[in-house]
């Protein structure tokens, strides 16, 4: 048996696990005991950014608010924010554009690493 900490990353559990799932509201302090069942938790810092609405999805800042305060009953949960990083993208040739629909500027998202710093 040890003492453990656990650090999670909620950008990359919300995407790579959670985000086509109808799992949204996981118990983070469950799911450490349940992953480590003979350690003790001392600790869990939950990193994340937060996000706001958007067009095609006007409920996400509110959905992610009540996430957290949902998390921060958590008695040994640590909430460490960051922000993301968003940067235009130009693809010279998509599958999908012919002469008539010319490059377009996409937009991509991702977690900054800075939110690690300072823990």
């Amino acid at each position: 048996m040890s003492i453990v900490n656990v650090y999670i990353d909620g950008f990359n559990l919300y995407y790579g696990a959670l985000k086509r799932t109808p799992y949204k509201w996981l118990d983070l302090g469950k799911l450490a005991q349940t992953l480590l069942p003979t350690d003790t938790v001392q600790e869990i810092r939950y990193f994340t950014a937060r996000v706001s609405s958007r067009p095609y999805n006007p409920t996400s800042a509110h959905d992610q608010g009540l996430y957290i305060r949902a998390l921060k009953t958590i008695p040994n949960l640590q909430i460490k924010y960051g922000h993301f990083l968003t940067h235009s993208v130009r693809k010279s040739k998509l599958p999908w554009q012919t002469e008539s629909r010319p490059p377009s500027l996409l937009w991509r998202r991702q977690s900054a690493k800075s939110c690690l710093r300072g823990f």
